[in-house]
């Protein structure tokens, strides 16, 4: 724990911001920093699990404990609509509380001994429970690095993907697309790279497709597109930026049964096992609301709110690309990634904040790759993407 620089990037962000509105009291502060999603939830969605709750003070319609992998009727329904045709099949579906959860049962399933490699930039929460969990040595001043981690530095000359050829063997891959927060999601072509290194090197790709339902082109939405995938890659996913179920919390993971160790033994049934011990399953009005979210009528609702965060992110790119910035991201993603040039992240975020009142998140917080960027999100209202949009054209232009 000691070895955890500072605090975890967004309680610090929380921090600034308290202190900023604290030294001006009346200004109107926009987030646009953490991911937290803004729309209401679709009611087709909340009174199904508004239902499902008043049962509960009913002898009829009380339920307790349920099976620590999930509703067998939700993990159906998301291996059917999340997964068609790739061959997934229900009991390798296991869900979760989410995504983040996830990430930490996987760590504990890999345990202290495993080397991993991470995106750089990338999601914080790879690095810092693997550092909890003992993966790594000390951190490094020089390199803004964790020496025992592998960082793939992403940048726009390698199109967001690492060269394989410079990194060493790692037994994880941590890899996460849509990416945040670049917003870039990998091609077909970058994916079937990334299953052929980790069958050459014997890794297995933890993949998190969080964001894949932002994607608006032929980018794969999941890694078992990829033929041989399955073969050697765990996905795990949310409903937190799929149905702006960020408070309800709801999640999954995909273990495939062709993914075993060198030994042949399935991993499927080693975090099987550490999902039975250490979790006692996802909240079951939370899953009635998954369900809602994977019929007809939830699903067509929640694309009409992604299309609002999508619509965003338009405008927060183009506000940024008319005042001369680098802008990525922003097309597969809620996340806009824009490049200062000789700039420190922090100061950027500090000069932002102070001029604008607007919450950014500095990009060194997702890796050194992230140095001289900032990530603006856009889950807000669409007068207050305006508002904010309105106040950095005055500010930069």
């Amino acid at each position: 724990m000691e070895k955890l620089r500072n605090g975890y990037l967004f309680p610090e962000i929380g921090t600034r911001q308290m202190a900023h509105m604290e030294k001006y009291p009346y200004a109107e502060v926009i987030s646009l920093g953490v991911g937290d999603t803004t729309e209401p939830i679709p009611s087709v969605i909340t009174k199904a699990m508004a239902e499902y709750a008043l049962a509960l003070s009913t002898r009829e319609g009380y339920r307790g404990y349920g099976a620590e992998q999930g509703d067998k009727r939700l993990r159906e329904a998301i291996a059917e609509k999340m997964y068609g045709n790739m061959g997934i099949q229900a009991s390798e579906v296991f869900i979760s509380d989410g995504a983040q959860c996830d990430i930490a049962r996987l760590q504990m399933l890999f345990g202290s001994s495993m080397t991993i490699a991470v995106q750089d930039p990338t999601f914080p929460g790879y690095v810092d429970m693997s550092i909890i969990m003992g993966q790594t040595g000390e951190y490094d001043d020089k390199s803004n690095k964790y020496k025992g981690i592998e960082y793939l530095r992403c940048e726009p000359r390698n199109h967001f993907f690492p060269d394989f050829s410079k990194v060493p063997r790692t037994d994880i891959i941590f890899f996460c697309s849509p990416n945040n927060p670049t917003g870039q999601a990998a091609s077909r072509e970058q994916l079937k790279e990334l299953v052929e290194v980790a069958k050459v090197n014997g890794s297995i790709i933890v993949y998190d497709s969080a964001y894949s339902s932002y994607i608006s082109d032929d980018s794969p939405r999941s890694i078992y597109e990829i033929p041989g995938a399955k073969e050697v890659a765990i996905e795990i996913s949310s409903f937190s930026k799929f149905a702006g179920f960020t408070g309800v919390r709801l999640g999954w993971a995909v273990v495939p049964s062709e993914l075993s160790y060198s030994s042949g033994f399935p991993v499927l049934r080693d975090f099987d096992r550490i999902v039975c011990t250490s979790f006692n399953g996802a909240s079951s009005v939370s899953q009635i609301g998954g369900l809602a979210c994977l019929s007809d009528e939830g699903y067509e609702a929640i694309k009409d709110v992604i299309g609002v965060y999508k619509e965003n992110a338009k405008i927060i790119v183009d506000t940024f690309t008319s005042l001369g910035k680098e802008v990525y991201g922003g097309v597969n993603s809620p996340y806009a990634w824009v490049h200062f040039p000789g700039h420190k992240s922090w100061d950027v975020f500090t000069e932002i904040l102070e001029e604008t009142h607007i919450i950014t998140v500095p990009g060194c917080g997702f890796g050194p790759g992230g140095e001289g960027f900032i990530r603006v999100g856009a889950f807000n209202s669409r007068e207050r993407i305006l508002e904010a949009s309105r106040r950095l054209r005055s500010f930069f232009g």
